[in-house]
């Protein structure tokens, strides 16, 4: 099972990068004008018999980067409700905390909450944590003003690759595991790598406080060790070949088993992309590590986030390298959100007919059957279009009479592949207030109808009473 391929279009390039302009206007500069013909709808092939995959539900996860907590200050941001509300909403997923900064934090149990964690604390005293008001609205002023000078801070540490360790407290990690428990994720934890005795074994005992810690509150918590190792040489000067990674591992499993967390995952090893010289690490962690982990996890990068272009992200060849994870191309987080609702865990072969199959894009599993609008036997196609005009899709015969729903993704604006704002159906998509999400209004298509795409736009289509006994 690959739990998390940590895909970064970037890091999705902010995360709000959308799919596009629109339909293209019946005429253009020194075109004649007259009727346009319209182009033959492109034939779908599906295989429903039986799914190729299942994916998990809490397929489509996330990260808070650990370099949040490199002034603890600011992990306080995650008491936000509107915040929350957004997690909860791609629930069921697993919220990881980690990254380059993991390897650089450590645990003090004896620190003191920052101005800004006590204020939010006192805050909620006498309350249900994951009901209650809001940060101090102060407190919230005051570090989003400060946020920006501490964004250049980070910046500067990662383009220089000197990377300082910072420490966080007993309330840093409170925290981050309310955050997590009242938005219905389940919580990945970064453990410090680098922290390492004279023979280059890993050392545990800040672990093992945090270890301590967390059972002490009873949270319920998976774990990982380390952030891309294959890069500690140029982050820290050290190198750990992947068989001592794995006894790294095999330490770890064996302090967990003798807390509360004995039945915890264990995720690992983070490395990058396996190919090259991170292809034998990895062989040689599985040997010396592998009966210890839950899943096998690794990043990878489609683009330099630094250097990346609009165009970057409408090429074919950049979504091969890794055709799973897709979807990461747009909006980000409203089309997370659809995903969540629309799709389910059975995948099926989906394809177009003909020349268009690389910049036409489909993709098929059973429907989301907790959706309340739909039923087991429903299908879900969802499809990308990287070209710079409407296409059509034409469903396979046997669902041709079938009702469909439409949710088409479009920007508003004329920013078009960088507007910061996105329309479902002509909508515009924004929460109603802090604690609660827009309704995803479908448009219900007349049986037998093409399925319509703008250029570069993305759409998920529900069809209804489809039948089809492996979504049963």
């Amino acid at each position: 099972m690959l739990l998390r391929c940590k895909a970064r279009l970037p890091p999705p390039p902010p995360p709000l990068l959308l799919l596009l302009l629109g339909p293209l206007g019946p005429f253009s500069p020194g075109a004649l004008a007259g009727p346009v013909q319209a182009e033959d709808p492109a034939e779908l092939d599906f295989s429903t018999e039986r799914p190729v995959h299942q994916v998990s539900p809490a397929f489509l996860s996330f990260t808070i980067d650990a370099s949040l907590a490199t002034d603890p200050r600011f992990l306080t941001i995650l008491g936000s409700p509107k915040l929350r509300t957004l997690a909860r909403g791609l629930s069921p997923a697993y919220l990881r905390f980690g990254g380059t900064k993991t390897d650089f934090l450590i645990f003090d149990p004896q620190k003191e909450p920052t101005f800004e964690e006590r204020s939010y604390w006192q805050s909620q005293v006498k309350q249900d944590i994951c009901k209650s008001g809001s940060i101090p609205s102060d407190v919230e002023k005051r570090l989003q003003m400060e946020w920006p000078f501490q964004e250049k801070l980070l910046l500067q540490e990662q383009y220089q690759k000197k990377f300082k360790n910072s420490t966080y407290s007993r309330s840093s990690v409170d925290m981050l595991y309310t955050f997590a428990n009242c938005s219905g994720l389940d919580l990945i934890f970064g453990l410090n790598a680098l922290l390492r005795t004279a023979n280059l074994q890993w050392n545990s005992s800040n672990a093992q406080l945090l270890l301590d810690y967390c059972s002490s509150k009873n949270y319920n918590i998976s774990w990982e060790l380390g952030n891309e190792p294959n890069s500690f040489r140029k982050k820290a000067g050290i190198f750990i070949d992947g068989l001592q990674l794995g006894k790294d591992f095999v330490k770890l499993h064996k302090l967990l088993g003798k807390t509360s967390f004995k039945t915890a995952n264990l995720y690992g090893p983070d490395i990058g992309q396996p190919r090259g010289k991170t292809v034998p690490m990895l062989r040689s962690f599985l040997k010396a590590g592998g009966k210890v982990i839950d899943s096998v996890t690794w990043h990878h990068y489609y683009l330099n986030g630094r250097i990346a272009t609009k165009e970057d992200f409408l090429n074919p060849d950049v979504l091969d390298t890794f055709t799973s994870t897709v979807q990461k191309i747009f909006q980000d987080y409203w089309l997370s959100l659809l995903f969540k609702k629309l799709v389910g865990t059975n995948v099926f072969t989906a394809s177009v007919k003909g020349p268009d199959r690389s910049k036409l894009r489909v993709y098929l599993h059973c429907t989301n059957v907790n959706h309340p609008r739909y039923k087991e036997g429903d299908l879900t196609l969802y499809a990308l279009n990287l070209h710079n005009v409407t296409k059509r899709l034409q469903l396979p015969y046997h669902l041709f009479d079938k009702q469909v729903d439409k949710y088409l993704l479009q920007p508003l604006g004329p920013d078009e592949l960088l507007s910061k704002s996105v329309q479902l159906n002509g909508q515009t998509l924004k929460m109603v207030d802090d604690h609660t999400l827009p309704a995803l209004t479908e448009k219900s298509l007349r049986p037998g109808s093409s399925l319509g795409l703008p250029a570069f736009s993305y759409g998920f289509f529900v069809i209804r009473n489809a039948k089809v006994p492996a979504c049963i």
